[in-house]
């Protein structure tokens, strides 16, 4: 009987210490998230030892780095992959499709972070059923923006409520990265650039946390369904894949509702508007690249574990609808390209038609306005328990604005190597001339430009300008580049290199030295030749007379008269504001 009773206590012993050791295995994979009650988020370099492990672990998960950033830290990726697949060349030859998750490119907004990371965790530990998996890859960058991650503190984001520490929403240059798209300078975004020209996504998740008003969704998105890329994207997006995640997140009771923007800021009863995104922005710019780009905006008001859940649950549902409906929408995306490449005109700016709404339900909350007896302005004051279903009219009817008929290529000459470089980047087919080359090119001259009167992004950007468009024969020298138009990233190409592009180069100042007078005339030169001129030509003195009437400081300034009489003599530089792209015609040339 003693005997027994010690077996007894000898298996329960074991079976205790087996139950201790499976219950600390488990509680080894808690997130920090989830050690702190969803209260909290890791700091980096605990993230990176998480990450690791995680990949040492998984044969369905792998962890590098894919660039640096500006400090020169490690930008990490993460691979999730049924079958272990880790390389573009394994991915793309299995034909799934991939899916590109990325977070925290404003380091303070980080439920992307710890959502994509919950789930990496879930089909790992077989909470999540690989299944899933079968016909889709993802790509994970969990920190995008390092350096203002590194930044890390309680005081990064005033208006966000939790986690209790977070990193800043710059990088180290003190540049918005989702504003880097386009121009591509910052060293993370030229990392980015190379990672989804070799990886090649198919689809693109950007996680981000939302400032404004107070309403009920915990999460809102937003998608370019508005016009701007291709017409079976668009209604894929539109008749598909939006009504497909509002309902499985409504579902799971996180209703979700287009990202929110009122036409008066904070007032919900003003209205609601959506806009073409700019191609500057990440969901806009995958979307112009026929890779349409889901935006997530959880509602930095509320609870932060609320906020990680949705997002995790919004990457989950596009996840499975895309492992569900893979062929097709593969087929899209190429027939997509195919398009493109066919293109010829393309609008680069939209306007928002003032007239055209429909009326929609907008789950809100009661707020009042009053005016602040301290500054003057209006004060809205949120009753959040106090929920509330508007009836509102919604704007989101975007009208083609300026639309440009595409030429045949585009030819950047030689001397402006930064611009080809940054082609370069953006993987856009280019053609180099290997000899001289004279050939008859559409021209842009710009007039009037101004100036915006602050830097943005550490720019002061051309806010606006006038053209005047001419053909003329021009010798470019070996090493300028000619870009066919006939490419599937013509979107991008035409907004980068067409003046009235959105977020051209030219907006942003890459040519501001064309704007530059490098030669002057002095006033003991262009007198005598002023009355020359004038005597030559009566007309000019009409123009001359009819400015000074018109324009007080050119009456009142002797400089500028000199020097317009310079600009209108033969000495002028003919190349000052002579844009120096130039477009190849369709019909003159065979074979750019």
């Amino acid at each position: 009987m003693r005997t027994f009773k010690k077996l007894n206590l000898l298996f329960l012993l074991i079976f205790c210490y087996s139950t201790l050791c499976w219950a600390q295995k488990s509680q080894s994979w808690l997130t920090f998230f989830e050690k702190t009650g969803g209260m909290r988020t890791s700091e980096y370099k605990e993230s990176v030892k998480y990450w690791k492990r995680l990949a040492d672990s998984s044969s369905m998960i792998s962890y590098s780095s894919f660039g640096k950033s500006e400090k020169g830290k490690d930008l990490p990726l993460l691979i999730l992959d049924r079958d272990g697949y880790s390389t573009p060349e394994e991915i793309k030859q299995s034909g799934k499709v991939v899916v590109l998750v990325q977070a925290a490119i404003h380091a303070g907004e980080t439920c992307g972070k710890d959502a994509g990371v919950l789930l990496f965790r879930d089909f790992f530990k077989g909470n999540l059923k690989s299944s899933m998996l079968k016909n889709v890859s993802v790509i994970y960058i969990p920190i995008f923006n390092v350096d203002g991650f590194e930044r890390f503190g309680e005081y990064n984001r005033i208006n966000q409520n939790g986690p209790k520490e977070m990193g800043w929403r710059a990088n180290a240059q003190n540049l918005n990265l989702n504003r880097d798209y386009l121009k591509a300078e910052s060293s993370e975004l030229k990392s980015w650039h190379k990672l989804f020209n070799t990886f090649q996504p198919d689809f693109f998740i950007d996680c981000h946390s939302t400032d404004g008003a107070d309403y009920q969704y915990v999460a809102t998105y937003a998608m370019e369904v508005f016009g701007d890329l291709d017409a079976g994207l668009v209604s894929w997006q539109k008749n598909n894949f939006i009504p497909y995640l509002e309902r499985k997140m409504g579902e799971n009771e996180f209703p979700i509702f287009p990202y929110v923007s009122f036409r008066n800021w904070h007032d919900p009863r003003s209205g609601l508007y959506s806009e073409v995104g700019s191609s500057m922005l990440s969901q806009a710019y995958t979307a112009n690249v026929n890779r349409p780009g889901l935006l997530v905006e959880t509602h930095m008001l509320k609870p932060y574990r609320q906020r990680v859940d949705a997002t995790y649950q919004i990457i989950l549902e596009a996840i499975r609808y895309l492992n569900s409906n893979n062929r097709k929408y593969k087929k899209l995306i190429k027939s997509a390209d195919v398009n493109s490449a066919n293109l010829m005109a393309l609008p680069l700016t939209y306007r928002l038609s003032k007239n055209d709404s429909v009326m929609v339900k907008f789950k809100g909350v009661d707020y009042d306005v009053s005016k602040s007896d301290l500054t003057g302005g209006d004060w809205f004051v949120y009753h959040t328990k106090r929920k509330r279903t508007y009836k509102l009219p919604y704007f989101n009817k975007n009208i083609p604005d300026k639309v440009v008929k595409l030429p045949k290529a585009y030819i950047v000459p030689a001397q402006w190597k930064k611009v080809i470089d940054l082609l370069s980047v953006h993987g856009i087919r280019m053609n180099t001339l290997n000899s001289d080359t004279t050939i008859s090119v559409e021209l842009y001259r710009i007039k009037d430009p101004k100036w915006g009167s602050a830097p943005f992004e550490g720019h002061i950007p051309l806010k606006s300008f006038d053209i005047e468009k001419d053909v003329a024969q021009r010798t470019y020298s070996k090493g300028s580049v000619v870009i066919p138009t006939n490419q599937a990233k013509i979107r991008i190409i035409a907004n980068l290199l067409e003046p009235e592009g959105d977020g051209s180069l030219l907006f942003w100042g890459y040519f501001n030295s064309i704007f530059e007078q490098k030669e002057y005339g002095e006033s003991y030169v262009i007198e005598p030749l002023a009355r020359k001129m004038l005597k030559e030509n009566p007309k000019l003195k009409e123009e001359f007379e009819l400015k000074k009437k018109n324009d007080k400081d050119f009456a009142n300034n002797t400089w500028s008269q000199i020097n317009w009489f310079y600009a209108h003599s033969k000495y002028w530089d003919k190349e000052k504001d002579l844009y120096p792209i130039g477009r190849l015609p369709r019909t003159k040339i065979s074979n750019p």
